[in-house]
């Protein structure tokens, strides 16, 4: 008897997308044949991803089976509408949009629930409706955002009594930038309560972090967090480390994300200290908003390094020979629960991080219980700046170094055991 489990894992994100969303998955796909279990892909034929990585396309497991269906997005035509520039992200949304860009965003947030890949729901579920009946699959998982892959799931669940597993990459009405959409009141109650339905069907909910966990155990009691992770170190021990007092921030650099608290420091301490002033690189790899690089005019032009884009080997290069790791959390009302992908592959480049969010977070959590970093609060300055400090003089005498601890728990591997494990008991 073949105990082989076989999965059919339905995301939007899949190489050559580049960015945080894709990792999730693609590194679970890679390991899980290590268990006994074959994935099967499900994903979109003309995609328009806002990042591209085309190195990713090298991690897809040979022969795995991948379908694909063609989506119609009206992002990209409304793009077109809005204007060159509007072909962003949800994390970069116009603070001062004109007026045409106000009635785009008003469409897309109230028309388009629960977000704008929502016309892939019903081909898709006619398209797997088929599949499923002429293939053996033991656990469809879906994974979010966009938490249009849910309702795929969620109507499967409901014509064919599938096995179904829910993964929230992100918070749904919990995400950072919920609270900047132009939602009526209607809209938000149809989010919430797609939310709840999706919860309550699945027959396991897997999440990120704790505080995700505890905030959707209010609908379900099948709620499992298994975190995000590093992969295998591509030989970055043996980089050399940065000649400047190098701080690193890796991923987008949104308003919300824009840590003042940081820059007033900075100049502060360089203001104080000329050697200081001289030896500072801050380096900013990935999409930053204006609002940012406004702030950064404060320094000296040759301090700031701004790198649009990198490769994912090529970021992993930068954080192993970086002197500091910035995380940037958001400063929004859900701050508590963001745990941004970045900081496990911060963890793994084993370099000092330096934090900025919520102290009681779950982010706060991991660099407490790894000793992989320290956080500060939005508004504790002057303990930022003594810490900054102390980074400094063990910079300057060669001895920066972190002795970081149980790490290995959030490797890509050991965390598709923990999926395995889940699996397994759903499709029994």
């Amino acid at each position: 008897m073949n105990s082989k489990k076989k999965v059919l894992i339905i995301t939007y994100y899949w190489p050559p997308a580049g960015g945080s969303g894709v990792q999730r998955w693609l590194k679970f796909s890679k390991y899980l044949r290590d268990f006994d279990i074959e994935p099967v892909i499900y994903t979109v034929d003309n995609p328009t991803y806002p990042i591209l990585d085309a190195s990713l396309e090298d991690e897809i497991p040979d022969n795995l089976e991948i379908l694909k269906r063609p989506i119609f997005e009206p992002n990209t035509l409304l793009s077109v509408f809005g204007g060159k520039k509007k072909k962003e992200s949800a994390g970069f949304l116009n603070p001062n949009p004109t007026f045409f860009g106000k009635i785009l965003q008003y469409i897309r947030a109230n028309y388009f629930i629960p977000d704008a890949r929502k016309f892939w729901i019903k081909p898709s579920v006619k398209f797997l409706t088929n599949y499923l009946k002429n293939n053996q699959i033991d656990v469809v998982i879906t994974t979010g955002p966009p938490h249009s892959m849910h309702l795929i799931g969620l109507e499967l669940k409901k014509k064919l009594t599938i096995k179904w597993i829910s993964d929230f990459r992100d918070p749904w009405t919990e995400i950072d930038y919920f609270h900047q959409l132009p939602l009526s009141e209607k809209a938000i109650l149809k989010h919430q309560q797609l939310e709840q339905e999706v919860l309550k069907n699945s027959d396991a909910v897997i999440v990120v972090g704790n505080t995700m966990k505890e905030n959707f155990l209010q609908y379900s009691d099948k709620i499992e967090v298994i975190t995000n992770g590093f992969d295998i170190n591509e030989n970055n021990s043996s980089n050399k480390l940065d000649a400047k007092f190098s701080i690193t921030h890796v991923g987008l650099m949104n308003a919300d994300r824009n840590p003042t608290i940081l820059w007033e420091a900075l100049q502060e301490i360089c203001e104080s200290d000329l050697d200081f002033k001289n030896d500072l690189c801050i380096r900013l790899i990935g999409k930053v908003d204006e609002v940012v690089i406004q702030d950064l005019k404060i320094f000296r032009e040759e301090a700031i390094e701004l790198i649009s884009y990198l490769s994912h080997k090529e970021v992993s290069q930068h954080q192993s020979k970086t002197q500091v790791l910035l995380l940037s959390i958001n400063n929004v009302p859900s701050a508590k629960a963001i745990i941004t992908g970045k900081i496990f592959e911060y963890l793994q480049s084993k370099r000092p991080i330096l934090a900025i969010g919520p102290e009681d977070g779950d982010a706060a959590e991991i660099l407490k219980n790894t000793k992989g970093g320290h956080i500060f609060g939005y508004h504790h300055k002057e303990t930022l700046k003594s810490h900054i400090l102390e980074l400094y003089q063990e910079y300057k005498k060669k001895s920066l170094v972190i002795n970081s601890k149980d790490i290995q728990q959030y490797h890509r591997r050991e965390l598709t055991s923990q999926l395995a494990k889940l699996i397994k008991k759903i499709g029994s």
